[in-house]
């Protein structure tokens, strides 16, 4: 008879051993503890080139109190992005146990986009810091976005790198600045519907009353006799000035609410746009605009009207350009305006201050009405030498039906 192989059960473990392993598990626990509380100077890291001593200085017990009591996460890591050490904020924020984070490496806690040169990013960090934004991913599967600020630690007087890191939870901030967003659209919405508003007025009240005004001012000139010169002089000036106020009436109520976007089009409606401009301030413009398919949205149609608006007054009160270059592209599934002058130009890193000048506010709400419509703001200037302002704005999908889409472009 054949022997048949039989899986032998794993050797029982004797009551030497098991008192061996509970041993070396409650040193763990307690080298945890001491890590945290600082009742250690050193940590041995085990690694490829074999086990490395990263100094944790005992003496600073005092700022890891503090560190311990910090709303923000904070960390210090290997030049491996090991993680030495980590405070209960940060174990809280991750919704990971914190004797699970340490030893932990760094970048399994990012998500996949954010791990993708991350060791490079650190490393490149050295003593002059570095703040990422980035999407931590907690251990309930959620992603928690994060600010982290990076700063190479000094050197110990051993060769080990290890880097500082303070950890931001970015949640509330991204909630409050979408909640700001929303309410700027509607205000802006708001501000919309007041403006037809108002051009209604104007165009249904005002100026039918100039012109009644105006023909009856006209007729009285003909029933004049030809010896009152001097008074059909007063009534031929005072038929000029209710012309003059009629066209500016008009003017404003274009400008309030611009007909020519929905009867013929963006492309129309900018290039009127540029003819008023050139013809109020002499500036010149080499305007160019492509008919574009599928055509935005009535919305991203205003909102783009509205950014070449808020463009030109930008350079009418601070440019002092003598030239204007506007385009209107389509690049792939998006709308590209560039507007570029040749003007004295500014730093597009420098925020004016409240109150001094509007020019800042007029750069905030072009921002603002790109970033709702989930497009790109590309603003790029010098001193003396001029500003290139380029929009990227999202077109509906090719097939999708959107409110007013068969107006043109």
């Amino acid at each position: 008879m054949k022997n048949v192989g039989r899986r032998h059960s794993p050797r029982p473990r004797t009551s030497s051993e098991l008192g061996a392993l509970r041993a070396r598990l409650a040193e763990v626990e307690e080298t945890l503890h001491a890590i945290r509380t600082g009742g250690v100077d050193a940590v041995v890291v085990s690694g490829q080139h074999g086990p490395r001593v990263y100094t944790l200085e005992g003496a600073e017990h005092a700022y890891r109190v503090l560190v311990e009591s910090m709303n923000e996460g904070a960390l210090t890591l290997t030049g491996g992005a090991v993680i030495l050490y980590a405070n209960e904020s940060f174990a809280n924020m991750v919704k990971r146990p914190l004797e699970l984070i340490m030893g932990y490496s760094f970048e399994r806690l990012l998500s996949a986009a954010d791990q993708a040169g991350f060791q490079r990013r650190l490393k490149r960090t050295a003593k002059s810091g570095s703040r990422l934004q980035v999407l931590l991913q907690a251990g309930d599967g959620s992603q928690v976005p994060a600010q982290i600020s990076i700063r190479q630690l000094p050197e110990d007087g051993s060769r080990n790198v290890s880097f500082g890191m303070v950890v931001t939870d970015m949640t509330e901030t991204r909630r409050s600045q979408e909640m700001l967003r929303v309410l700027s659209h509607r205000l802006a919405q708001a501000q919309e519907s007041e403006r037809g508003r108002l051009a209604l007025e104007l165009t249904d009240d005002i100026t039918q009353s100039l012109v009644v005004i105006l023909f009856g001012l006209q007729t009285l000139v003909d029933k004049l006799p030809e010896h009152e010169w001097p008074r059909r002089t007063e009534v031929a000036k005072l038929d000029a000035l209710l012309g003059e106020a009629a066209e500016k009436v008009e003017r404003i109520s274009r400008s309030l609410m611009p007909s020519i976007l929905k009867n013929l089009g963006l492309v129309a409606a900018l290039r009127a746009a540029t003819e008023e401009f050139v013809k109020r301030t002499g500036v010149s413009v080499e305007f160019s605009g492509a008919r574009l398919s599928p055509p935005p949205s009535v919305e991203a149609r205003l909102a783009l009207y509205r950014i070449f608006e808020e463009a030109l007054r930008n350079v009418e009160k601070h440019a002092g350009a003598r030239h204007l270059t506007v385009r209107l592209t389509q690049r792939g599934a998006y709308a590209q305006l560039v507007i570029r002058d040749d003007g004295v130009g500014f730093d597009p890193h420098h925020v004016p201050a409240k109150g001094r000048e509007e020019d800042g506010w007029g750069l905030l709400r072009i921002r603002e009405r790109v970033e709702f419509l989930g497009g790109a703001l590309t603003i790029k200037s010098a001193v003396r030498s001029g500003t290139e302002l380029k929009v990227h704005i999202p077109l509906p999908e090719r097939g999708a039906v959107t409110a007013g889409s068969a107006e043109g472009s």
